[in-house]
């Protein structure tokens, strides 16, 4: 399917184009902040809560689940209906359900919560890159992304750091519900903001939803996860057998809707054709196999940090410092290495590899005498890797589609990322509890077992991305997305 560029009502290079910008860069601090926020509170939610494992997964994986059926809708609906409307809109929301989080009285709540959180930051976050191409002058809009980039890497950062400030400092008593309440104020002042200082913009050559794409879709990706995050603590009973094989037969119904809406001439979340393309679908393969190794093994670490060495929500964090700290550093360093591609990119694997091979040697030989400090060396080369893999990763693989099809490769890509996480959060939450098994709190050698065992299956997925590269053709073209108002790029999430 062509996509070209169509004429927007607000042209770039507008009245103040970079305070403009700066208001909505806070809405995608947000919502890049709530994924690594809570993965630092989430100790602290299951003991006040009383949720259980399951919950705990469901808490992380339904963000990422609703925010990624929904991402390219929501770019969709920003050309439609423009783009600031649906921004404020988006933010709003997200404020609400926010705030909804935080006075959340059960698990079950929280969850539902969560779950409006990643639809309404789905509203929100793909005007982001659409305004950056609508409003930032041709010539400087790779430094708009430039400090996009930016933005998204230090909100995952900050979401560690932040996290553990606020639980730590167990405001009026309230333990994780501040981590949520910090999104109110950002949210209302980004709003009264957007509505002052953002343009408008729209596309008036955008065609209608795929509404029955997004059904089919959310459909078959919550007939795969569920059962996986609840089938353990249910016993793995029938109906999670019947789930996970339904997903196979919704994903069928989604491929066959999505060929209907192509042939009919409409615009399809995913045009099918694509995952027949090796560049796409080696792309596709991953974006999804990184983010599954990188939003899981976060998780693991806190829950170890915490439950199993009695680190404070606080300490936790001040342990993934060194992380942080790699990463950003190797994350600067990927720019000026983006034209070695494929090479770049497996490299950053293989020494994420060698870091989560390290976390296993050094977990196993600790046993019960394991603490957090041992840890550090690991974390340096996992946070080294991480910042090679990531930033580069979305560029070399559309480096290699046709440049027709970049806008919806970058869009189904960027719902890649969210996917990955939340299915990597499943699995590796169920080789991480079964190997902690019945142990009591505060029990190092067990929870150092368990997080060897989820780290074995990081260690496996970034081998995998190490030979993954090879596997993609040579550079081609790449495509200047800059001169494209219509179709929204979407972004990459973050390592830290």
């Amino acid at each position: 399917m062509t996509q070209n560029p169509t004429p927007a009502t607000a042209p770039a290079g507008g009245a103040a184009p970079w305070r403009a910008l700066s208001v909505v860069l806070a809405g995608a601090f947000m919502a890049v902040l709530d994924t690594f926020i809570v993965l630092v509170a989430a100790p602290a939610i299951r003991a006040d809560l009383g949720a259980s494992a399951a919950d705990v997964q469901l808490i992380l994986a339904g963000y990422q689940l609703t925010y990624a059926v929904t991402l390219i809708t929501g770019a969709r609906l920003g050309d439609l209906l423009g783009r600031k409307r649906m921004f404020i809109t988006g933010t709003a929301l997200f404020t609400l359900a926010s705030a909804a989080c935080a006075a959340a009285p059960g698990p079950g709540a929280l969850v539902a919560a969560r779950m409006a959180q990643g639809l309404t930051a789905a509203l929100m976050f793909p005007q982001v890159f659409a305004m950056i191409q609508v409003l930032i002058p041709a010539g400087q809009r790779q430094k708009a992304f430039g400090v996009l980039g930016a933005v998204i890497g230090l909100s995952g950062t900050a979401g560690q750091l932040l996290g553990g400030v606020l639980v730590a400092a167990h405001p009026f008593g309230s333990s994780w519900r501040p981590v949520f309440w910090v999104n109110v104020p950002i949210g209302l002042v980004t709003s009264l903001l957007a509505a002052r200082w953002v343009p408008e913009s729209r596309d008036e050559g955008a065609r209608r939803l795929d509404l029955p794409g997004v059904a089919a879709l959310t459909v078959a990706l919550f007939l795969l996860v569920v059962p996986l995050i609840e089938g353990r603590d249910s016993g793995h009973p029938l109906w999670t057998w019947l789930s996970l094989a339904g997903s196979a037969l919704a994903f069928a119904v989604f491929a066959a809707v999505e060929r209907r809406v192509d042939a009919r001439g409409g615009a399809p979340l995913v045009r099918m054709g694509l995952l027949r393309e090796r560049p796409f679908a080696v792309g596709m393969t991953l974006v999804i196999l990184t983010y599954a190794g990188i939003n899981s093994s976060v998780l693991v670490l806190t829950l170890t940090l915490q439950d199993g060495l009695g680190l404070s929500a606080l300490g936790a964090a001040f342990v993934y410092v060194p992380f942080a700290a790699a990463f950003l550093a190797t994350n600067m360093a990927a720019g000026r290495l983006a034209r070695f591609g494929r090479r770049v990119l497996r490299a950053g694997a293989l020494v994420a590899a060698a870091g989560h091979a390290l976390t296993i040697t050094l977990v196993s030989s600790a046993g019960s005498g394991l603490h957090a400090w041992q840890l550090v060396p690991a974390l340096l080369l996992t946070g080294a890797g991480n910042g090679l893999l990531v930033p580069p990763l979305l560029q070399t693989v559309l480096s290699r589609v046709a440049p027709s099809d970049t806008g919806m490769a970058s869009g189904v890509l960027s719902t890649g990322q969210q996917v990955g996480g939340a299915v990597g959060v499943a699995v590796a939450g169920i080789l991480y509890f079964d190997g902690l098994g019945g142990a009591a709190p505060h029990d190092a050698g067990a929870y150092g077992h368990a997080l060897a065992v989820a780290t074995l299956l990081h260690l496996a997925l970034t081998l995998v991305l190490a030979v993954l590269p090879a596997l993609l053709p040579g550079a081609g073209r790449a495509h200047d997305g800059a001169r494209d108002t219509r179709t929204v790029r979407a972004p990459r999430a973050p390592s830290s």
